[in-house]
């Protein structure tokens, strides 16, 4: 492994300004915004930022890095949630935000090629008039190769799936520089080992992706929305599983908490809810396929008491209702004005969630801490929003301590400590107790791919 020291980053920065020119930035608020992401991880800040304009650019750029064994961070736009782009040891941010082209899009074959820096909306503007969208949402406006690196899902993946489904091929520059093509736009492939999957979700520890070929899929012709009210969660969980169980194609299942309906109200006065447990839907097809999907739901929850349903088919109800729902992370905070929002999910089988959450909402009581809770439900992940006074440092650990807790929770019901937030720098301590023995084959990986340590060291995995 590699010692990554000041100087060796000084030299790193004087060949790379020969490289880039004023696309090297040292200045003191370039280094700000990329020394933290939206997680209560501690700043750091890099030597330098640089700002390549393609592949071949990053391929000098993690040359210089490699020979000079200096740190590379790549960054999107900073939305993460678990410190991924935190330059804890320095080193260079390796910002795509110029890399943007949508490339191709191939409307007879239903992908697109784009580069790492394209955000899920500016693609999906970009499919506006083709018939087709990009499916993967995972609430910010993250971009396609963020959203890779992390393996990100969000609301539309009971139907969709998550960016695992839905990359088909990369492009990705290695450590030491060299430009590899992994996977094909072929429908299937069984030429190999999977390098696609590997390089997903690998939270730039393997390498940096310079160009993407993800799936798309049909516009639908009919989308209805909705919100439906139960008396418990146990009950909203229940409807679900029937539903899954009767397989109703619903495309969105949202579970969002008594005390999460309670901070909407508050964030959105002029949209009143019931300050119980919420479900909130939204079914994609033919006119008469929605209808049908419709009533067969709705007959479901009649079952367990569900009440006031609230149906939107035209496009601005619909936006409106998403954007409450978007809106959440804001919402919740709404309890407490003022407060930081600390931000953990799990996952666990969807036959465990209830039971899961319940333990959970003990755990909250138990911490004396305000965490409202919404879900994917459908897909058995959820997440709390931990309000935080800022700079209370004993707060903050009794809110690091309910995260932990519920980590350790989900691993108990055989789910995950990460649905969709990913590892990082936060939730690495948890990697040996869920993987076990595959964790250090994790490592192994890593040495053989990266054998300097240089890309995003300290995340992820650890390496001796």
């Amino acid at each position: 492994m590699s010692n990554h020291t000041p100087t060796n980053n000084a030299e790193a920065i004087a060949e790379l300004r020969n490289l880039l020119g004023d696309r090297l930035s040292t200045g003191s608020s370039v280094l700000e915004i990329h020394s933290h992401d939206e997680a209560h991880t501690t700043p750091a800040l890099p030597d330098a930022v640089v700002f390549p304009d393609n592949a071949n650019e990053v391929s000098g750029i993690l040359k210089i890095c490699s020979k000079h064994g200096c740190p590379v961070i790549p960054y999107g736009i900073g939305t993460s949630l678990e410190g991924h782009i935190v330059p804890h040891r320095g080193g260079i941010s390796v910002d795509t935000s110029r890399m943007k082209k949508v490339l191709s899009v191939n409307e007879k074959d239903w992908d697109a090629v784009v580069e790492p820096g394209v955000t899920r909306t500016e693609l999906n503007e970009a499919l506006r008039t083709s018939g087709l969208m990009f499916t993967v949402d995972p609430g910010a406006d993250a971009t396609l190769g963020g959203m890779a690196a992390t393996r990100a899902s969000g609301t539309n993946t009971v139907r969709y799936g998550t960016m695992r489904e839905n990359v088909l091929a990369l492009e990705v520059v290695l450590p030491d520089g060299q430009i590899i093509e992994t996977g094909t736009r072929a429908a299937k492939s069984s030429a190999g080992y999977d390098l696609t999957r590997l390089f997903v979700g690998s939270e730039g520890t393997l390498g940096i992706m310079t160009k993407l070929t993800v799936r798309l899929f049909a516009q639908p012709e009919t989308v209805s929305a909705a919100t439906c009210v139960f008396d418990t969660i146990e009950q909203a969980v229940d409807a679900v599983i029937m539903a899954k169980q009767m397989n109703i194609p619903m495309a969105r299942i949202e579970l969002l908490d008594e005390l999460q309906m309670k901070g909407m109200n508050l964030y959105n006065p002029d949209m009143p809810m019931p300050e119980k447990p919420h479900l909130f839907l939204e079914f994609h097809g033919t006119e008469a396929g929605v209808a049908e999907q419709v009533s067969m739901f709705e007959s479901v929850c009649e079952e367990f008491n569900a009440s006031d349903f609230k149906w939107a088919s035209k496009t601005e109800e619909r936006n409106r209702l998403w954007q409450a729902r978007h809106n959440a992370y804001y919402a919740g905070k709404a309890l407490r004005p003022g407060c930081d929002g600390l931000v953990t999910d799990c996952c666990v089988p969807i036959s465990s969630l209830a039971q899961c959450i319940a333990k959970t909402k003990k755990l909250i009581e138990s911490s004396n801490l305000i965490a409202p809770l919404v879900g994917h439900v459908g897909d058995g992940n959820f997440h709390l929003l931990i309000l935080v006074e800022p700079g209370n440092k004993e707060e903050l650990q009794r809110a690091n301590d309910l995260a932990g807790s519920v980590s350790q929770l989900a691993l108990e019901f055989g789910g995950t400590v990460t649905g969709e937030h990913g590892v990082g720098l936060g939730k690495r301590k948890y990697m040996e107790d869920e993987h076990g023995a595959a964790y250090a084959l994790m490592g192994v990986l890593k040495k053989a791919i990266d054998p300097n340590n240089i890309m995003n060291p300290g995340k992820l995995v650890t390496v001796n």
